[in-house]
């Protein structure tokens, strides 16, 4: 049997993914350390909500709830622990974090789990620059924990301990691909999706008749931006597009960009940092756009979650973000698939 048929649980297989198992163990029990020496407060979120989140694109795992009288009500395992964490932040809590299990239908692959481990964190009132210094410490916290000078994955190679590069989303557009993504929006940030069309074509690149503008975004940036990302040192892609960018507030200099930014290391996608969205009303109005994309695309959308658009009317000013946690295990182990250091793989 070879070591890919061989079950995980198979002593011999487990003794060759051990060592992964026990570098996962030392980069999160030296992740708990530097939170709480930042007086972070760990906190634990339950996943049952009755909202999973309101990206179009998100697939949620649907279960019920039975109550006493017999009666069920609908449920939804979280895609991320972030509404929970803001109902805290606006319990009056400032500092918190949380190793998260969250769920993602729809997602399976060499660096995506149906279940996973997602770090996220929150600081009150701080500019969500601060996410970015922290990024910087927790990746090289992460690289010494496992014994690597280097992060790894297949041939891409980044260093840990390097300055990572601060790239907006415009500029990486026009460097990686000559679009210039901020001449197919308007002066407030709606889309225009003909005359992004129009410029992938002049440059070769098909849209399908039914792409919407988000869709051909998406595809240049996979294809032509992301590949060039997170190579020798890391990058920070910053300012997305606000309609790129449901959760998080207008940049205060442009508001056709928002206060958004990605890790990427080795081409990887690590984490999604946010100046925090704090007024309901947008926040509604965003989320019932992105609701009205799922059905539309899926045939299906997810219900809001009331308490938190009413909790946000007391949340502070914030900023956070979600760190895909094995992900980073990976690249400092050179592990070369997301289930080798997942203790327990959820099965195929």
């Amino acid at each position: 049997m070879s070591p890919v048929d061989t079950p995980w649980w198979h002593p011999r297989r487990h003794a060759d993914r051990r060592p992964l198992m026990l570098a996962r163990a030392r980069i999160q029990a030296q992740m708990r350390v530097w939170f709480a020496e930042q007086d972070f407060v760990e906190v634990d979120p339950m996943a049952m909500q009755v909202s999973p989140g309101n990206e179009a694109h998100l697939h949620a795992f649907a279960t019920e709830a039975v109550g006493n009288d017999g009666l069920s009500r609908p449920l939804y395992l979280h895609t991320s622990p972030e509404f929970a964490m803001k109902k805290l932040l606006a319990a009056g809590e400032t500092r918190i974090a949380a190793f998260a299990h969250v769920w993602r239908n729809r997602e399976r692959g060499v660096l995506h789990s149906p279940e996973f481990i997602m770090l996220e964190w929150y600081r009150a009132d701080a500019p969500y620059e601060a996410l970015m210094a922290d990024c910087g410490a927790l990746v090289a916290l992460a690289a010494r924990a496992a014994g690597a000078t280097i992060l790894r994955f297949r041939e891409a190679t980044c260093d840990p301990f390097a300055p990572p590069e601060r790239l907006n989303v415009a500029d990486a557009f026009a460097r990686y691909a000559s679009i210039d993504l901020l001449a197919t929006v308007d002066a407030q940030g709606a889309p225009d999706a003909q005359a992004l069309a129009a410029q992938m074509a002049r440059r070769g690149m098909r849209a399908a008749p039914d792409d919407t503008w988000s869709d051909m975004l998406s595809r240049i940036l996979v294809e032509k931006v992301e590949p060039h990302l997170g190579h020798g040192r890391m990058t920070i892609l910053d300012r997305y597009p606000v309609a790129e960018a449901a959760l998080a507030r207008k940049a205060p200099d442009d508001p056709r960009v928002a206060e958004r930014f990605e890790l990427y290391a080795c081409g990887v996608e690590l984490a999604n940092g946010f100046g925090e969205l704090t007024d309901p009303a947008e926040q509604r109005r965003r989320f019932e756009a992105e609701m009205a994309e799922m059905q539309r695309v899926y045939g299906k959308r997810y219900p809001l979650d009331e308490d938190f658009l009413a909790a946000l009317e007391h949340m502070p000013e914030a900023s956070g973000i979600a760190l895909g946690f094995d992900r980073l295990v990976m690249l400092a182990t050179g592990a070369p698939r997301i289930d080798d250091v997942i203790w327990a793989p959820v099965p195929d």
